[in-house]
């Protein structure tokens, strides 16, 4: 027993291993190691007074997104994939946008490593993108990837994933469309629905039930603000989305757009 514990705070002691970044849009995939970053001229410290991941202040090393993203155009598309199967689909043009958020990514220095994540969810590190003023843009919690291992531009999710959309017949103010950019800026990073989306964290959502086939609409809204309130669940990974993160209008929207894609299982995909 006493090795075991010798053992365990050895490691705790011990640096963080450098590690490895990828960056892939469409001119050639891009590698970065930690060290190659941290001696980049744009690094600063950054303080993130309201940290998502940490959820409480946090400083890092960190240089500006776009340093890294050049070549790229406000109608792009680019995918943050973690370590642990978290995917963020992110339009560019959030961004680019200058005159708002700035999205910066954190670097983990193996010498000074990050304090562990709360609820026992691990580390955030190597690399973690972190955004100052996210309020200005409205940025979703599930735009701050973190254990992030690559970066890719991809086509559109209306292109790569039509099973996800809505019918072509709803209009256009419709809260089912607005529910639509609901879902992928909040669930999509970690859910699939009809099979379609790169997440891997969370189960399909409308394969081979869609929540609202067997939860009532306002059960379903009480789990997303707090998954803990109906299924205590003390290791699970699913966050809660209060009001700042998710509004009321935009939960009763993401609530009309599962109820129709319930009517919408595409062909093949009603069983396992």
């Amino acid at each position: 027993m006493k090795l075991l514990a010798s053992c365990f705070l050895l490691c705790l002691a011990l640096p963080v291993a450098a590690a490895e970044l990828t960056v892939d849009l469409g001119h050639g995939v891009r590698s970065y190691r930690t060290a190659q970053l941290l001696a980049r001229a744009e690094v600063r410290t950054i303080d993130i007074p309201a940290d998502v991941a940490f959820q409480r202040p946090m400083r890092y090393r960190a240089i500006p997104l776009r340093a890294l993203l050049d070549h790229i155009a406000p109608t792009d598309h680019l995918q943050f994939v973690a370590r642990d199967g978290f995917v963020a689909e992110i339009p560019a043009a959030v961004l680019l946008n200058r005159r708002h958020g700035e999205p910066w990514l954190a670097i983990e220095e193996p010498a000074r490593p990050w304090p562990a994540l709360p609820h026992n969810h691990g580390t955030a590190g190597p690399f973690y993108v972190v955004w100052t003023q996210p309020q200005a843009t409205q940025v979703s919690p599930e735009q701050w990837p973190y254990q992030l291992v690559s970066i890719r531009k991809l086509g559109s999710l209306a292109a790569r994933f039509p099973a996800l959309l809505p019918a072509a017949s709803v209009p256009a103010d419709s809260a089912i469309r607005r529910g639509f950019v609901v879902f992928t800026q909040t669930c999509l990073a970690c859910h699939t629905l009809n099979r379609q989306g790169n997440a891997t964290l969370g189960p399909d959502l409308n394969v081979p039930h869609n929540p609202t086939e067997y939860l009532r609409a306002d059960l379903l809204r009480a789990y997303i603000r707090n998954p803990q309130l109906l299924r205590y669940w003390p290791a699970a990974k699913m966050p809660g989305f209060d009001a700042r993160a998710l509004s009321d209008p935009d939960l009763d929207a993401l609530v009309a757009y599962l109820q129709h894609m319930a009517g919408r299982k595409t062909p093949g995909t009603h069983t396992p």
